[in-house]
């Protein structure tokens, strides 16, 4: 790792253990700084309902909560990461589209990754979805690892230590990230995905790649 890649992540990392322990002394959990306290949540339901988005370059994320029983026990929700698909370079060449027959509204995103979050608040494990999971534009893993620098939320609505957990964690991670990636496509073609056979980005194969997360043992990789 360069000098100055391990610099950024060290940065990032003491982003990531601030923002969780400034949320732990103001007794309010991530889940309670993205979900309304004043009404019941709804299974599946973005939130915020339009996604948070930056101001500056578009970049958004959203949260939500699967029914139980449909996502490991010890998992309260999962942020999905959204590149806007003007982040993208005009010239780069997807590898499947959004189904406009079921959407009639263009989609304008490009699912980077998604980060699990236990009970606690506490990022628990990063995991790739097939392209219907969100309806993206899906580029190929290369396309995706050259623009993932471009990344950033802090700016969005929505709360701050939220946003500068997530940007902090894409940074912090983002050698795992490009290795998902990686699998990601691998897997994809391992089952047959191309742009003749679309159908298979369309149904089934959800979770593509997964990497389980340990905040402690990662930041000690960095400071050895």
């Amino acid at each position: 790792m360069s000098a100055d890649k391990r610099t950024i992540q060290l940065e990032a990392a003491q982003t990531v253990i601030e923002s969780i322990v400034a949320m732990a002394q103001e007794g309010k959990p991530l889940m309670q700084r993205v979900l309304p306290q004043d009404e019941d949540i709804k299974w599946w339901e973005h939130y915020p309902k339009f996604d948070a988005r930056s101001k500056k370059c578009q970049s958004r994320w959203y949260y939500h909560v699967h029914k139980p029983g449909s996502r490991s026990p010890d998992e309260h929700g999962h942020f999905h990461l959204f590149l806007d698909k003007t982040q993208i370079k005009k010239a780069s060449r997807s590898i499947a589209k959004p189904d406009y027959s079921k959407n009639k509204k263009k989609a304008r995103v490009s699912h980077l990754i998604a980060l699990s979050i236990d009970k606690q608040g506490i990022p628990r494990e990063w995991f790739t979805t097939n392209r219907w999971v969100t309806d993206e534009w899906m580029y190929p893993a290369k396309i995706m690892i050259d623009h993932l620098p471009l990344y950033d939320v802090d700016d969005t609505q929505e709360d701050k230590l939220v946003n500068k957990l997530i940007t902090a964690m894409v940074r912090l991670y983002s050698d795992e990230i490009e290795e998902m990636l990686h699998e990601r496509d691998a897997k994809l073609k391992e089952i047959g995905a191309n742009r003749k056979n679309l159908e298979l980005f369309n149904k089934g194969n959800e979770v593509l790649s997964t990497r389980a997360i340990d905040l402690d043992a990662k930041i000690e990789t960095l400071e050895a």
